[in-house]
């Protein structure tokens, strides 16, 4: 590129950016269109999830923004002329099952053959539940998996409605093709099963450096974080709900700084029991397996948090909780399920920590009084959000476990930890805005870790320390209690030394 190349570059940069519609107006063409966020998302190079903020509450920017831009203006010129996309067989699919559905045999005025969409939901002909297009004279969802199978004769036929009217054509003009770059988008360019997806790229990436694993795991690692937003998209197909980029949250979850932490506690472990029992013993570090990838099932909420207070905990909701935590008198063998935390009073915890507390003042366990909740920020909650994303990365970590293929493996664990590390205020994912998400994930590989001490101590076992998310150091025969392995319902062992009375300093055990 030469110089005055470099300039006009510039100049281009700062130029005026390519007006938008108003975002209700940007998901009203997709869908009058019969377009999928997954089609357009593909077209643009960005994930389904991004589409979705850009159709709620941001813009997007830069080169993404005037493609947008373009294709929304071709759209409504297109609608505004009647020449739309043709339907996919999914739509197509639900369209014909409309017109066999018990309904009045009159035939659909003219000019209704396309999709308008409903200012009020009205009843769908295929099950009856709220519906706001209508296709073919016929109220009904584009999307079958809204849709809810009831008795065709319960359903109500809808009263007309005249149509959404179509914004004036407006040109922007077509981006020039960029022929000094690759195609636009994430590594994963062609739709596939997980497993492949994830082997291609390893594949690919070997490939390109010519066999030289150390580069090809660098590149690897660099191109983590897009890779499993890729790859959640992949796993979210077909499902109910979207994953909304960039929800309203509150200011507690919110950094006062650049380099300061919000007001959620994620009652992380640094625990090392007091004192020993007498005599001199044997301790056994061990290493939890996939830690944050076994935290992916967990309660998350699916929107926007709301506000509530009051004592009550909605076991079908999930997010952050206000609570002053009871007071735990077991801290000589066991780690308080809180973490270490110096300040009394009130403090924001997670989801997980919340049910760890309920679950050991049960009359199961009663190690605990019931922490006292005064406020929450919550969601209706789903424990499966992740799931297929959870075990697509399962899958592909035992394969290469088996196989003896490090690379992959370094590669997966990349991506699932930098996954759950970057979902909050992060410059490397700015498509998944959740910090909510990432305390949540976080606290529950704590809980887990927690759960495990406290299997051990009611094994007979003694536990001498417990750290982060993956470390219990154990004094006793752990292996009737653990399996050993590397799979994530395993553990490994990270270390051995001798600890107790009598020890010379440095063995590896604190006094």
């Amino acid at each position: 590129m030469s110089d005055f190349d470099a300039i006009d570059s510039l100049l281009d940069a700062v130029g005026p950016e390519a007006e938008l519609p108003p975002r209700r107006v940007r998901r009203e063409l997709r869908e009058r269109a019969r377009l999928s966020k997954a089609q357009v998302a593909r077209a643009l190079g960005v994930s389904p999830s991004t589409l979705s903020g850009w159709e709620s509450d941001r813009d997007p920017a830069g080169e993404t923004r005037t493609k947008y831009a373009y294709l929304l203006d071709g759209l409504n010129a297109r609608l505004a002329t009647g020449t739309t996309p043709a339907p996919t067989e999914e739509q197509s699919a639900v369209a014909g099952a409309a017109a066999v559905t018990d309904t009045p045999s009159s035939s659909p005025a003219p000019g209704q053959d396309e999709v308008e969409l409903l200012a009020v939901p009205e009843s769908c002909v295929l099950c009856g539940a709220p519906a706001v297009q209508r296709v073919a004279g016929f109220v009904q969802h584009l999307d079958p998996f809204d849709c809810r199978a009831v008795p065709t004769e319960n359903l109500d036929t809808a009263p007309a409605v005249p149509p959404v009217p179509t914004r004036a054509p407006r040109t922007v003009p077509r981006p020039a093709a960029r022929k000094d770059t690759a195609p636009y988008g994430r590594a994963f360019q062609e739709p596939s099963e997980p497993a492949d997806l994830i082997r291609g790229v390893v594949h690919a990436a070997l490939a390109e450096h010519q066999g030289d694993v150390e580069a090809a795991s660098a590149a690897l690692l660099k191109r983590a974080i897009p890779d499993a937003m890729r790859l959640l998209d992949e796993t979210r197909k077909g499902a109910r709900y979207d994953v909304i980029a960039h929800p309203w949250i509150p200011d507690i979850l919110k950094k006062p700084t650049s380099k300061g932490a919000d007001q959620i506690w994620e009652a992380r472990p640094k625990w090392t029991r007091p004192e020993l029992p007498p005599g001199k013993h044997d301790v056994t570090a061990l290493d939890i397996n996939g830690a944050y990838l076994s935290a992916l099932k967990t309660h998350l909420p699916l929107g926007q948090l709301e506000h509530s207070t009051g004592f009550a905990h909605d076991r079908r909701r999930a997010g952050v909780h206000l609570i002053t935590p009871p007071v735990w008198e077991h801290d000589a063998v066991l780690p308080n399920p809180i973490g270490q935390r110096d300040e009394p009073g009130p403090l924001w915890v997670t989801e997980p920590t919340l049910r760890l507390l309920l679950r050991l003042s049960g009359p199961k366990h009663g190690l605990c009084e019931p922490p006292e909740i005064h406020e929450s920020y919550t969601s209706g909650a789903t424990e499966n959000l992740l799931e297929k994303f959870r075990i697509a990365l399962k899958d592909a970590r035992d394969t290469a476990i088996a196989d003896g293929d490090e690379l992959t493996l370094e590669y997966v664990k990349a991506m699932y930890s930098k996954f759950v590390s970057t979902m909050g205020e992060s410059n490397y994912n700015r498509e998944l805005y959740r910090p909510d998400w990432m305390h949540i994930i976080r606290s529950q590989a704590f809980a887990n870790l927690w759960m495990k001490a406290l299997k051990a101590h009611d094994a007979g076992l003694a536990v001498v320390r417990a750290m982060g998310t993956d470390e219990l150091h154990i004094i006793g025969d752990w292996r009737r209690v653990f399996p050993e392995g590397r799979s994530v319902t395993e553990v490994k062992v990270k270390d051995t030394y001798t600890a107790g009375t009598g020890t010379e300093a440095g063995t590896g055990q604190e006094q």
